[in-house]
């Protein structure tokens, strides 16, 4: 009996991070009208990573901590990426103390990403030399000082300590994006947006288009990035020029710079045993 050929479903399982400092995306592919042609799951960067890893998705983000330790079933797209290079303002520590007084402490982290848990635990061991006791709870800033000296929060939770939006006034904000750059001098990469191996082998078209729509989403929406802001503070605390200055701030690249970037972080933290120290990014085509 012949095999019946594989068909391509109608619309590839793309996956979107529903934070702020994705929107930009989001409202590229409305405006572009690329959102039409995916079957689009929004979500946390946790859930998502999860779901592309099991194959609940075909194509998304990944936080990079998740596809460094799945990097045999992933590749990743050029030139696409959420991270900074310098100060990212929605991954902070906030803490009571200084960051070098916390030895012995307890530091609260938020569950919304492994990348920046890892990336302030990394900080606090290796450029502060401390060694907290860590407990998981909600991204909730004000329950979380409640219990702790201080805590890892990411998102608009972030965003607003960054702001200086505290519980209490007296509390530290340090910004993990700005002391990563001061101890590396290199950017920093949050997520990548990568597709399951397999799904490339079968539908390398589908791909590249998917990766040709987020690319020119993102480039709209940076290019248009006052309107975007100001559709966004419609239904967000923040006002128009904090979001302009928000994603501005925010680097969506993925080039060589970024992956040199992957690389220090990967030569410090390959000593956890998650992922080997040689384990690289690999590209579906390499930058320019």
């Amino acid at each position: 009996m012949t095999a019946l050929p594989r068909l391509p479903r109608s619309r590839p399982r793309v996956g979107h991070i529903q934070f702020l400092n994705c929107l930009p995306l989001y409202w590229g592919l409305v405006h572009t009208g690329s959102l039409l042609d995916l079957e689009l799951t929004r979500d946390t960067p946790e859930k998502l990573s999860d779901q592309l890893v099991n194959g609940d998705l075909d194509i998304g983000p990944v936080t990079l901590v998740e596809f460094l330790k799945n990097a045999g079933e992933l590749v990743a797209l050029p030139d696409i990426a959420v991270g900074c290079d310098g100060p990212v303002m929605s991954c902070e520590i906030v803490s009571r103390v200084p960051l070098d007084q916390l030895d012995g402490g307890k530091v609260a982290l938020g569950s919304t990403s492994r990348t920046s848990v890892r990336l302030a635990r990394l900080l606090l061991s290796e450029r502060f030399g401390v060694r907290p006791e860590y407990f998981s709870c909600e991204p909730d800033l004000g329950l979380m000082m409640r219990e702790a000296d201080a805590a890892v929060v990411i998102g608009d939770v972030g965003l607003r300590a960054y702001l200086r939006n505290l519980p209490d006034p007296g509390l530290e904000v340090h910004d993990l994006g700005q002391l990563w750059k001061e101890w590396t001098g290199l950017p920093f990469v949050m997520a990548v947006w990568a597709v399951r191996r397999e799904y490339l082998e079968r539908f390398p078209e589908t791909v590249r288009d998917v990766h040709r729509a987020f690319l020119a989403s993102r480039d709209l929406a940076l290019e248009e990035v006052a309107k975007v802001a100001e559709h966004a503070a419609r239904w967000e605390v923040f006002e128009p020029p904090v979001l302009e200055r928000y994603f501005t701030t925010l680097d969506f690249r993925l080039g060589r710079q970024q992956l040199k970037g992957v690389e220090e972080f990967v030569r410090r933290t390959a000593g956890t045993g998650d992922y080997p120290g040689d384990v690289r990014v690999e590209l579906l085509y390499d930058p320019a």
